[in-house]
């Protein structure tokens, strides 16, 4: 049936009637925003989408209201447990039922929500990527009518960074165990590029994408130049005494995050700390502190903040450059979810760059790590799941995943990992790493892209609209943010600010294949590859490691 029939247009419009009643009768709202409306359109159409949507613009409904409609279950895939429960006691207190199935339920717990979900009881079940990715429960919801799976947070299929969470990357195999369900991923900010990479790993090229737009026009950028580690304290420590209301601070390391909590904690003011090192209970202590009001002010790692719904937050601060715009848009945008004015400044020190690239370097197999894992599938007599498989550098999931897009490993509906008849030549492992290179030099340009915001004479709106390929029409000024309401003097290109850095820093040492190096806390090792500003070192005990040249010295 075609959609421009009157049968076609009669159903939409009595659907219309059906969402209208709905949405007053159960969420107490009298209409949808456009954008809601053409995501559940899609969604109710059968169609695969990607809502691409700013914080507080009411992503939840956009799955909520379908999952009342249609007649199977709806999946809630979710990297954090600390908001399932939450979500789950309003849908019940509307009368939505609604279970949830991660590591924070007892054993009862978890076994009465299993018995539920096989039951068909619940409409909607919350779960995170690695519970998505047991085959246990992917067993479970196999007897279910799974009508709509829900990917929260979806940007971070794209974003394999230090804190990448590796179960991401299971989610399209599991998917396709349970029947291909229709798929609505949602995220608050995507490249063109993200959108392509969310497609390609979930194995939906036709994903419709509805994007509302990104600009909010109650927040207000602003960048503030520092020279030294001491001058971004002091000026961190004045901007939370003189900045009015509840703020969220932002560390790019555990070790500034504490450091500056202290220095607040001192200083008498009302602060909390929050990062990964904390203990479950001290996690969780810190955020209802913050939440409820006792502390005004988070001190906090990116570990805290995804999905955290605190709509009164006045300012957002950020002590270090984050790695990329999508990030800093993502922290930043947890101000001002009231829509009233909201602060969200940056502290920008040149040196901050090395921090971030540091990180980049931890997270690309080498060639040897992706043979090693292809060689573990290949020596056994059946199929292998991926936790039974030994993971010595914490990057199984990854090089399982560059195996597959390869064609040298498939995966069964039960998860399990075989190899295909395709036999690898000796250079096959070395192309494949090198390929995954590719994406350490994306996030190498993000990350000048976010340092070349911070040190722009142009609306700061403007540079975010045009990373984003979001530009508005005729827009060319926010008039709110600190290069509009005072423009600088002398308007230096990017280039020529990071060339200014480049004089004052001393030359990296040159190195070549094969050379004999040193690197501090690491040892002696031999160079067997130099990409840029980059050395990959095989250390003593053939562990191999990539490092910033500066750091390496000539044995």
């Amino acid at each position: 049936m075609s959609r421009s029939d009157p049968s076609h247009a009669g159903a939409r419009a009595a659907r219309r009637h059906a969402i209208r009643k709905l949405l007053h009768s159960v969420f107490g709202i009298d209409h949808l925003r456009d954008g809601q409306q053409r995501v559940i359109d899609a969604v109710l159409d059968g169609q695969d989408a990607l809502a691409i949507m700013p914080t507080g613009s009411g992503k939840s409904l956009c799955y909520q209201i379908p999952a009342r409609l249609l007649p199977g279950m709806t999946l809630v895939v979710s990297p954090l447990i600390s908001l399932m429960k939450d979500q789950q006691d309003k849908l019940v207190a509307l009368g939505v039922r609604a279970a949830q199935v991660n590591s924070s339920l007892t054993a009862e717990q978890e076994q009465a929500a299993l018995a539920a979900i096989a039951a068909e009881a619940p409409e909607i079940v919350f779960c995170t990527p690695e519970r998505l990715a047991t085959p246990a429960f992917v067993e479970v919801l196999k007897g279910v009518t799974l009508d709509l799976v829900v990917i929260d947070e979806a940007h971070c299929i794209s974003q394999w960074g230090y804190d990448f969470r590796p179960a991401y990357l299971e989610m399209a195999a599991a998917i396709a165990a349970l029947g291909r369900p229709r798929i609505l991923a949602l995220t608050a900010t995507a490249t063109e590029d993200v959108v392509q990479d969310i497609r390609t790993q979930l194995g939906r090229p036709r994903m419709a994408v509805i994007n509302t737009g990104i600009y909010r026009p109650n927040l207000h950028y602003r960048v503030i130049q520092v020279t030294n580690v001491e001058e971004k304290s002091a000026t961190a420590c004045r901007l939370v005494r003189e900045t009015p209301g509840v703020g969220i601070v932002y560390a790019a390391t555990v070790k500034a995050a504490e450091e500056l909590y202290r220095e607040l904690e001192q200083a008498g003011a009302s602060v909390a700390l929050y990062h990964g090192r904390l203990r479950a209970a001290e996690r969780r202590h810190s955020q209802d502190q913050f939440m409820s009001g006792a502390r005004r002010v988070m001190v906090a790692t990116n570990a805290f903040g995804m999905g955290i719904d605190k709509p009164d937050t006045r300012f957002v601060l950020h002590l270090q450059l984050p790695a990329n715009l999508e990030a800093y848009y993502q922290e930043s945008g947890r101000a001002g979810r009231d829509g009233q004015d909201a602060q969200c400044i940056l502290l920008y020190q040149s040196e901050d760059k090395r921090v971030q690239q540091f990180f980049l370097l931890k997270h690309y197999p080498a060639a040897e790590e992706v043979r090693t894992a292809y060689e573990q599938v290949a020596k056994r007599a059946a199929p292998v799941l991926a936790g039974d498989l030994d993971d010595p550098h914490g990057q199984l999931p990854v090089v399982l995943k560059l195996l597959k897009d390869a064609h040298l490993l498939r995966q069964n509906r039960r998860l399990e990992y075989s190899v295909t008849a395709q036999t690898p030549k000796p250079s096959a492992f070395a192309r494949i790493a090198d390929a995954n290179r590719a994406r350490q030099e994306r996030e190498r340009a993000a990350l000048e892209s976010m340092a070349d915001y911070a040190v722009s004479g142009l609306c700061r709106w403007k540079l975010l609209l045009d990373y984003f390929g979001d530009g508005l029409p005729g827009f060319e000024r926010c008039g709110t943010c600190d290069n509009c309401l005072d423009p600088p003097q002398i308007q230096l290109d990017a280039s020529d600010v990071a060339s200014a850095f480049a004089a004052v820093r001393p030359p990296a040492p040159e190195f070549e294949p094969g050379q004999r190096v040193t690197v501090p806390r690491y040892g002696h090792g031999t160079v067997t590859a130099v990409t840029g500003e980059q050395v990959t070192i095989q250390l003593e005990g053939d562990d191999t490691r990539t490092f910033m040249a500066e750091y390496v010295t000539h044995a």
